[in-house]
């Protein structure tokens, strides 16, 4: 994707109410996560799986004004893709991570 065509697609993620897709903190999967940000108390992490092994993992939505909230755990063949996501009680999510673990 163009520089352009990334700054274009975030104007368009923002303008719709959510945050741009930012990387989640992963060390083996690979991971986008976004905050939704208008009306909503919700964080997804989304991740894929480039190795030969089954992995697991959740998403960590770290809520501003309330306790943090952990996603459900997913699990992901060689090549899978799935999302994981929480819901922050009212106070709106600040940023969302990944938590991950071998099958």
């Amino acid at each position: 994707m163009s520089k352009g065509m990334f700054v274009a697609a975030a104007f368009g993620l923002v303008v719709a109410g959510m945050a741009p897709p930012a990387p989640a903190v992963a060390k083996v999967l690979k991971c986008d996560a976004v905050v939704q940000r208008q009306g909503s108390d919700l964080g997804v992490a989304a991740c894929s799986n480039p190795t030969g092994e089954t992995w697991m993992f959740r998403a960590v939505v770290v809520c501003r004004r309330a306790l943090d909230v952990l996603g459900e755990w997913v699990t992901l063949p060689p090549g899978g893709y799935g999302q994981s996501q929480g819901t922050c009680d009212s106070a709106g999510p600040g940023s969302v991570g990944v938590e991950e673990k071998l099958a």
